[in-house]
């Protein structure tokens, strides 16, 4: 379940070996994708998309918040007002937000390259975010999987990922302030982000 007020971990991965993004188009529809279906729904603290896979820092909104969304940017959804009488029916409707950008962007790119079938794992997996100390080590995580992976060796260089939108100035729906605040400053944001970390202690951390 996806509690409201509550910070998650959230990632999948591609079916078999498939990549979930081909292109760098691929990349930038998957994100206007996530903005009109979950943005409304849930704060986003950090993000990373790699060929097959991606992972997201999230917090649920409440049901206030998110019909606020819903008044103030008629464009996502939810489109109307909201009236939940439960955090269990709520927890179903951001899941089912979820599904449904999957199975859009599924959808889509299946129609682009002329293939059939489901793209995802069946079930994106979420986990509980607790505790400060996990959160700064969730956001370094996430930032550094492109290292972790091979395919760049810095974090500036890989495009598709929340590290530079944090440092920058320029208007976004990431939740920057907060992120710089459980590091103090933009200033600390940066240092730990440059420091010798150990990506594979890190990495046992975010799945453990």
């Amino acid at each position: 379940m996806l509690v409201p007020e509550k910070y998650y971990h959230i990632y999948n991965r591609a079916n078999g070996d498939e990549n979930l993004f081909r292109s760098e188009e691929n990349f930038r529809f998957f994100l206007r994708k996530y903005q009109l279906y979950i943005n409304s729904w849930i704060d986003t603290f950090a993000y990373r998309l790699m060929p097959n896979h991606f992972h997201i820092f999230i917090r649920v909104k409440t049901l206030d918040e998110i019909n606020n969304s819903a008044k103030n940017n008629s464009e996502f959804a939810p489109s109307k007002i909201l009236n939940f009488g439960r955090d269990e029916e709520l927890s179903v409707a951001v899941s089912k937000q979820f599904s449904k950008l999957f199975s859009s962007y599924t959808q889509a790119l299946n129609k682009q390259i002329g293939r059939t079938g489901s793209l995802f794992q069946k079930n994106f997996k979420r986990k509980e975010v607790t505790h400060l100390s996990y959160f700064q080590n969730l956001i370094i995580y996430i930032h550094s999987n492109p290292i972790f992976h091979g395919f760049t060796s810095g974090m500036r260089d890989w495009a598709f990922t929340s590290y530079q939108t944090i440092l920058s100035t320029a208007p976004t729906s990431l939740n920057r302030t907060e992120v710089i605040e459980w590091f103090d400053s933009v200033k600390n944001f940066e240092f730990c982000h440059q420091q010798a970390v150990d990506l594979k202690q890190i990495n046992e951390l975010a799945f453990d």
